[in-house]
């Protein structure tokens, strides 16, 4: 182990766990701890869970075993179990029964506690008192109070920065388990939002991605007077360069203002992630989407009037019931919209939510249809992305490409390329021609000026 005090965060799921590990982060820094990227060298590892989809629960649990030579090694190691898997009470006492090496489990409602629990569990080992292996009940559906943490996080993306806008769910998809590990819906103040935003900018952030289950829905709780559009306008009216991004929008909540406000504001990125799940009415209707296909597809032809942007959705196959006429629906809508990318994944069900409580589909057809639903998208990927050669495009240099000599970066409308260059780019705008493509990728030279 090294010499000074150090921390590693593993991260499974979506951006919101993202986030949530840099807040993370920020409470064990301001305790002392370093960063380290070798798992081997921390005091204190922490695990920030997901449990949206089965293959992140997998992935959870492959991680545990392993910590567990990790921790046979070395007792004074501090193992730490965070967020949504934490939430169901099933799964938690379970993973408390199973892993008695694991120091501390602790749900996402209550990491705002977590700075004072290491303190406490760090002085009982120093004592060498025997004490209960720490872990906070999940909370009710009920409860639709969910504390922040007030911590400034520890940002590990530069130049990008996320920032959670609301927190929860109300819309209970019947096969998401969010609403039930995460709670009600809970919007941040529209001054916290701007505060923080102004901060990371100052601080030489680009790009702001705004954070939310359902982005949309900012402000329906508990805010007169601002909405999610009234918000957006707000952070696009501040005077310096930068991006503004949000993810993720729920269909039944876009509304004509959001699409005209995208439109009207230039440094409001020129992408719009747009779940679809299903082109089937019936798997919709299903999954309570409250929304039909033809009214998604309203939406994107509204969206489409937006000079060059980007649509790219999620797409769920082999929900439960789903019949071969189902899944074409799906397939004919993907052709019919020309999605840039999407992110396509089979129905897992989730224990609690009404989907899992339904017919369930054979994971061969679930594969099959896969199969089939991503080389249709990767197609029109691809031959959307050879509309791009030729042309130039400003990008936000992002990171370096691994045992290269390139540097990679998104244009406005969320489209990744990659390019010749140094680290020092990182963080400047950059104009790019695009010279060819792989796969749904871009190809570009940085112009000279």
């Amino acid at each position: 182990m090294c010499n000074l005090a150090c921390f590693f965060i593993e991260t499974f799921g979506c951006q919101m766990n993202v986030y949530d590990s840099e807040k993370l982060a920020g409470i064990l820094s301001e305790l002392g701890y370093l960063p380290t990227n070798d798992v081997s060298q921390a005091s204190i590892v922490v695990l920030n869970t997901c449990c949206i989809r089965n293959t992140a629960e997998n992935k959870v649990l492959g991680r545990i075993g392993e910590l567990k030579k990790l921790k046979d090694k070395n007792r004074e190691i501090l193992i730490i179990l965070v967020g949504c898997m934490i939430q169901q009470e099933d799964k938690a006492k379970e993973l408390l029964k199973k892993h008695s090496f694991i120091d501390i489990f602790i749900g996402t409602k209550n990491l705002n506690k977590l700075s004072a629990i290491i303190k406490n569990t760090l002085q009982d080992k120093k004592n060498e008192k025997h004490s209960e292996k720490i872990f906070v009940e999940p909370f009710s559906i009920n409860n639709d109070y969910i504390e922040q943490i007030t911590t400034p996080a520890y940002r590990t993306s530069f130049p990008n920065a996320w920032v959670n806008i609301i927190s929860g769910c109300n819309n209970f998809c019947s096969y998401c388990i969010v609403p039930y590990v995460r709670g009600r819906e809970k919007s941040i103040h529209p001054d916290i939002i701007y505060a923080e935003v102004v901060s990371l900018l100052e601080k030489g952030y680009k790009e702001i991605t705004l954070l939310g289950q359902n982005v949309n829905s900012y402000g329906n709780d508990s805010l007169e007077g601002w909405n999610f559009n009234e918000l957006l306008i707000r952070l696009a009216k501040i005077n310096m360069k930068y991006r503004l991004r949000f993810m993720t929008s729920n269909p039944k909540d876009l509304t004509p203002e959001i699409i005209s406000t995208v439109r009207e504001y230039n440094n409001i990125s020129k992408h719009i992630h747009l779940p679809l799940q299903s082109g089937s009415n019936r798997i919709l209707q299903l999954m309570n989407r409250k929304y039909t296909y033809e009214d998604y597809y309203d939406l994107t032809k509204k969206i489409k009037k937006i000079p060059d942007v980007a649509i790219t959705t999620d797409i769920m196959v082999g929900f439960p019931t789903e019949t071969e006429e189902d899944f074409l629906d799906t397939l004919r809508a993907v052709e019919d919209i020309k999605f840039h990318n999407a992110f396509m994944f089979v129905y897992s069900a989730r224990t609690g939510t009404q989907a899992s409580k339904m017919p369930q589909l054979p994971n061969k057809i679930k594969k099959e249809r896969i199969t089939r639903l991503v080389g249709m998208q990767n197609g029109i990927s691809q031959n959307i992305s050879q509309k791009y050669i030729g042309k130039t495009y400003e990008v936000l240099i992002e990171d370096t490409i691994k045992g290269s000599n390139k540097v990679c970066g998104r244009t406005d409308n969320g489209r990744l390329v990659s390019m010749a260059g140094e680290r020092e780019l990182i963080g400047k705008f950059v104009n790019v021609n695009i010279i060819t493509t792989k796969g749904s990728s871009l190809i570009g030279e940085i112009e000279n000026d």
